[in-house]
């Protein structure tokens, strides 16, 4: 097949001329002939045809050899080392592609073509960005001389739909009692902070989680590049920063952003992922009146995250360390743990209440933790189990008017 499009693509450019401007349609009809012209010599069914030319078309108009790949819902992530070596993952696992484009440069046009769709720019001078594509879809670009191999694009698929959090029970990443008990803590404007690792499922949790946000609420969310689908509160503000340009001039980082929220009398703030000094911004946020808000970042534990909040803080701030804790410690109400398991499954691990800050750090005590029970058939047996811990931050739940508490002290 791919041999056949590269000879297509060749002979529909020299001999039809093909205006790049011309309706889809139109440009549609005129590669179609051009498909059944050349399969007199070589027979073809006629769902290779129809495969032939959605493929022909979209390396003019779409993605390339992406397109496919894009509108396959199996595919979760793309990701292209080089021109030649494209790789694809599905259901947690990953596997090589025989296809390649044409050419390094017929790779790098789709990247500037990518870019310039979200208005950033990456060139040899500013060589990594991150961007997205209409449909959501997160990309991460890296270009030579920082990529040995050429030119390296990372696209991280979302669903069309996000998930709601009885599918995400149902898929057996938490039970039915910490997802209540969760759902609980959003509408009484608990500060919930989400870690895990890479692809553990951070914003997909973060999406689940805002659909608890009551609708007559103001949301301002905060992102590198849009990913999050809030589609339950209309009174809804996103915005996303940007890039410096080729002067080195114009750049509005996520501090910039959570700084100017703070002028939109927003109820909550929802900050994508925190990944530097803009942790300090964020935790001042919490602790002005702005409860409810929702993060997450990377680390491999609840404990790390910690952690790794104080050094970000820390880096954006020239306060002493134990002030920085005790903002952490008073910020912050919840931390919910993801991790994706050996099986491929993404699971909540652990979830826990934030109960103040100490010499070591912020104390943390858990109130779900994963149990493992074994494996069948090469899953992971095991589920998410209440401690014997009881909550000791309920006066949200009090002023929310919630009085039922049994799900989150019993």
């Amino acid at each position: 097949m791919e041999e056949a499009v590269q000879t297509l693509k060749a002979a529909i450019r020299q001999d039809l001329d093909l205006d790049h401007a011309a309706p889809d349609g139109e440009f549609m009809e005129r590669i179609e002939r051009a498909v059944f012209t050349w399969s007199r010599d070589h027979p073809l069914t006629a769902s290779e045809k129809a495969r032939l030319v959605r493929r022909l078309f979209h390396s003019f108009r779409g993605l390339d050899v992406l397109q496919p790949l894009m509108d396959d819902p199996s595919v979760t992530e793309i990701m292209i080392n080089s021109h030649e070596e494209l790789f694809v993952e599905r259901g947690g696992r990953l596997s090589r592609l025989p296809a390649a484009f044409e050419s390094r440069e017929r790779l790098e046009d789709i990247i500037q073509s990518v870019v310039a769709g979200v208005n950033r720019v990456v060139n040899e001078s500013t060589p990594i960005v991150d961007a997205r594509l209409k449909d959501g879809s997160r990309v991460h670009i890296v270009l030579p001389p920082v990529a040995l191999k050429g030119p390296t694009m990372t696209i991280r698929k979302f669903p069309a739909k996000p998930l709601h959090m009885d599918e995400l029970v149902g898929l057996g990443a938490l039970t039915k009692e910490a997802a209540d008990t969760l759902s609980q803590l959003v509408r009484a404007k608990y500060n919930l902070f989400i870690s895990g690792g890479t692809g553990s499922g951070k914003t997909t949790f973060l999406n689940a989680l805002s659909q608890f946000i009551p609708e007559d609420e103001r949301i301002v969310t905060i992102e590198d590049s849009a990913e999050l689908q809030i589609r339950t509160v209309p009174n809804l503000v996103s915005l996303e920063t940007r890039n410096a340009n080729t002067e080195g001039r114009g750049e509005i980082a996520i501090r910039d952003l959570i700084r100017a929220s703070l002028r939109m009398r927003p109820d909550r703030i929802i900050v994508g992922e925190v990944r530097g000094a803009e942790a300090v911004d964020m935790l001042q946020a919490m602790n002005t009146g702005h409860d409810g808000s929702l993060s997450t970042g990377h680390a491999n534990s609840a404990r790390d995250m910690m952690s790794r909040l104080e050094t970000m803080a820390l880096s954006g701030a020239d306060l002493p360390l134990a002030v920085i804790r005790q903002q952490i410690g008073s910020a912050i109400d919840i931390v919910v743990h993801l991790s994706r398991l050996r099986d491929r499954s993404r699971r909540v691990l652990e979830i826990s209440e934030v109960i103040g800050a100490g010499e070591e750090g912020a104390r943390l005590q858990p109130l779900y933790r994963f149990e493992e029970e074994g494996e069948r058939d090469g899953r992971v047996i095991g589920s998410l189990k209440r401690t014997p811990n009881v909550m000791q931050r309920i006066w949200k739940l009090r002023m929310a008017g919630i009085s039922r508490l049994e799900e989150v002290e019993a």
